[in-house]
């Protein structure tokens, strides 16, 4: 007889992740206006810890939307209607990046890697001696596959270009590995709430450096909602053009002073242990990793389903005692799936997880 299933299913999925009680409690403050001095304040209070955490001295934009929605911000602000971008893709979502650009009128290049590989700063290296670009927009870490790109590498290869601009996507690993924004020099430094920093969906986070600034006021259609310039002007002033997530930014705020307090290095070094715990259970299960060696996501396990697993399966019985994965994503369904260790997850819990993976497994053997 199958066990009573739980009232909660911890999410063992790369977003929305599982966010404590306390930071969902902190969403029900009560409301105030945004346009009052209780809301600057708070924007200015958050606004200084975003900083410690983004490694930077730029400004953190506060978005009203998922990560997406800065990247709309970054294609349309920071490159020329008479310029290129450079997108560098391994995954689903590098990829839709890519197109956003494309859909919002950008001449877009590529650099195409196959699903699982990552793109090498050589190969960047490689591109920009042929071709001149206003941009570079790459995805740290690609939560399709479980790659995590070597930005850093990127930016020492960048140092070249000072007039090309570094966009970075970090959603699925910002707060889970150090982001070193203003040493690696990137322009755009976006996330979003539902991955690592363990949050709510519906906020999105964006360090813009001067440069973007600079750049955007060469642009004439910018767009209105995501318009740098007007999202600038609106944070000299500690606050928004638009209605701001105000429940968000409350949660924002409390999850802010536990990282912190937990230690961003304690924070990083928690994840990648439970990184490594995930890939030692993966071959003990006769499991193989999906993303090349050398590469691996420290937030989001990609693994490829050597064993012909049913994923669907698996997930119903998980679902049974509280606790769900994530199948592959796109054209991984059925072939891979992913198991995020990331935001406010322990060790333990990831214990909790595999001692029952390997229970189905055995049922099912």
């Amino acid at each position: 007889m199958s066990p009573k299933a739980p009232e909660h299913t911890r999410l063992f999925i790369p977003g929305p992740v599982e966010v404590r009680p306390e930071v969902l409690e902190a969403q029900t403050e009560w409301m105030i206006g945004h346009r009052s001095a209780a809301f600057a304040e708070l924007y200015a209070r958050i606004q200084g810890k975003l900083k410690q955490v983004f490694f930077t001295e730029n400004p953190v934009y506060i978005y009203t939307s998922s990560g997406t929605g800065i990247w709309e911000s970054a294609s349309r602000c920071a490159v020329r209607d008479s310029a290129k971008v450079l997108h560098l893709t391994c995954g689903a979502f590098s990829e839709r990046w890519a197109e956003t650009s494309q859909l919002n009128g950008k001449q877009v290049d590529l650099i195409a890697v196959e699903w699982g590989q990552a793109v090498k700063p050589e190969q960047l290296a490689d591109a920009l001696q042929h071709e001149q670009y206003d941009a570079v927009a790459c995805v740290m870490n690609e939560t399709s596959t479980g790659v995590r790109n070597p930005v850093d590498g990127y930016a020492e290869v960048l140092k070249d270009y000072p007039d090309t601009l570094l966009l970075a996507d970090v959603v699925s690993i910002f707060a889970g590995a150090m982001v070193d924004t203003d040493a690696w020099g990137i322009d755009v430094c976006l996330t979003s709430s539902q991955k690592a920093f363990a949050l709510p969906p519906g906020i999105a986070f964006g360090a813009v450096s001067p440069a973007v600034l600079e750049r955007a006021k060469e642009v004439k259609n910018r767009g209105y909602y995501f318009d740098v310039l007007a999202l600038d002007k609106s944070h000299q002033k500690n606050n928004t053009p638009s209605t701001p997530p105000i429940a968000l930014m409350f949660a924002a705020d409390k999850q802010l002073d536990d990282m912190l307090a937990e230690g961003m290095d304690a924070r990083f070094a928690r994840h990648e242990l439970m990184a490594e715990k995930t890939r030692a259970w993966v071959k003990k299960a006769g499991f193989e990793m999906f993303s090349e060696e050398g590469y691996h996501s420290p937030t989001v396990s990609t693994v490829a389903n050597t064993r012909n697993m049913d994923i669907a399966a698996l997930n119903a019985f998980l679902t049974e005692r509280g606790m769900v994965i994530s199948n592959g994503y796109g054209k991984l369904k059925g072939k891979a799936f992913r198991i995020a260790h990331m935001g406010d997850c322990q060790p333990e819990h990831l214990d909790i997880l595999f001692d029952a993976i390997d229970t189905f497994l055995d049922k099912e053997a």
